[in-house]
């Protein structure tokens, strides 16, 4: 190692910790409101040091950037354990010694060879971050598997984005701090409006959905259902509204009590995600009450939808927490309400009305079916 290591080693660590401290009330607020995998932008730094250091530099930054933050951010919300966090920083050094070592041989090769370096270098560097991003997300969908959290193995395209912006950064880091040193103040900025844009964007869709079902609430979906019933008097096309209501759910709260209820309600929104399309919208009206936006759709299959979902809720097993331990619930059903525009009505009020007329009348019939009813 030598002395410009070990310089560029302080510098990255004074940015990192710099950079934790600046954003410290932003990480709070992201962790607080959100339930899934954390993207914490440590990349920026971490990428960086394994462009530029010794494998051993590399991992010590990695543990003093994740000591740092569980010290003065998670430990004191109490939301992560310290094993969790070493299992984090062992994760990112696994990714980095990886990418570090595609990089060091890239250049290995391109010295041997006499590649030109203003042409082969950023498709080295390209390289090693797609190794990065490759290893990460594949240890943590591993762990989500392992957790029992199916939902996290696959990462969302805008935390794959914040991923790729990150490391992008940590390359210009990289490359300013080895070439024109001064002007990694630059990356500062522009990485701490990126921390206060995913607050705003994790706001936005805090506000539209349900915090129990992950669904729409009823404000954003009756949103859905204006745009979309705008959209049909334009083009004199046809879209359903269903009004789907479980069928004795306080059996459910008052013999496995309310977190098993939560657990049911959960599972009935995962099998409508399952089972709609990706243009469809489902939210939650309160309650075990559920509506669903079938659009651009024929009468016949907006009725074929309901009978599905009808089924598909026969079908559920939940396994959910209980005074005894974990029960296993089944035997559910739901009444399902289904209204036609134009036919059922021709404002949104009146759709939904005739939909919740029709979850009673199915109810009075005897529950778990489908009726539809027309003005």
């Amino acid at each position: 190692m030598t002395t410009k290591h070990w310089w560029q080693f302080a510098v990255l660590c004074g940015f990192a910790l710099l950079q934790a401290e600046a954003s410290r009330k932003i990480e709070k607020a992201r962790r607080l409101i959100t339930n899934a995998p954390h993207v914490n932008m440590t990349s920026v730094w971490v990428f960086a040091g394994v462009l530029l250091l010794p494998y051993s530099l590399a991992g010590v930054l990695v543990i003093i950037v994740y000591g740092h933050l569980w010290l003065r951010i998670q430990r004191k919300m109490g939301t992560r354990p310290i094993h969790r966090v070493v299992f984090s920083a062992s994760m990112i050094m696994l990714c980095a010694y990886a990418a570090g070592g595609i990089y060091t041989a890239g250049r290995m090769l391109q010295q041997s060879h006499g590649w030109v370096s203003s042409t082969t270098t950023p498709v080295i560097i390209a390289v090693a971050t797609l190794v990065f991003l490759v290893i990460n997300n594949i240890l943590v969908a591993t762990a989500a598997s392992l957790h029992g959290r199916p939902s996290h193995v696959l990462v969302s395209w805008p935390d794959l984005a914040l991923e790729i912006a990150t490391l992008c950064l940590g390359s210009l880091t990289a490359l300013a701090l080895d070439n024109v040193p001064y002007l990694i103040v630059l990356i500062l900025p522009p990485l701490l409006v990126l921390h206060r844009a995913v607050l705003v964007k994790q706001l936005e869709e805090l506000a539209i959905t349900d915090q129990k079902t992950g669904l729409l609430n009823a404000t954003a979906w009756h949103e859905a259902a204006k745009n979309e019933l705008s959209r049909a008097e334009r083009q004199q096309s046809c879209f359903g509204v269903l009004m789907v209501d479980l069928d004795y759910f306080k059996r459910v709260n008052d013999t496995y009590g309310h977190l098993a209820g939560d657990e049911v309600l959960k599972a009935i929104a995962r099998m409508l995600k399952d089972e709609l399309r990706d243009y469809d919208s489902a939210g939650r009206f309160g309650g075990e009450e559920f509506a669903v936006l079938i659009p651009d759709s024929s009468p016949t299959d907006i009725v074929a939808t309901a009978e599905r979902l009808r089924k598909r809720v026969t079908e559920l097993e939940v396994l959910a927490p209980t005074e005894n331990g974990e029960s296993m619930i089944t035997n559910l059903s739901a009444s399902i309400g289904v209204a036609i525009y134009p036919s059922s009505g021709t404002s949104l009020e009146q759709l939904m009305l005739t939909a919740d007329s029709a979850v009673y009348t199915a109810k009075s019939n005897g529950r778990n079916q489908v009726v539809t009813l027309s003005t």
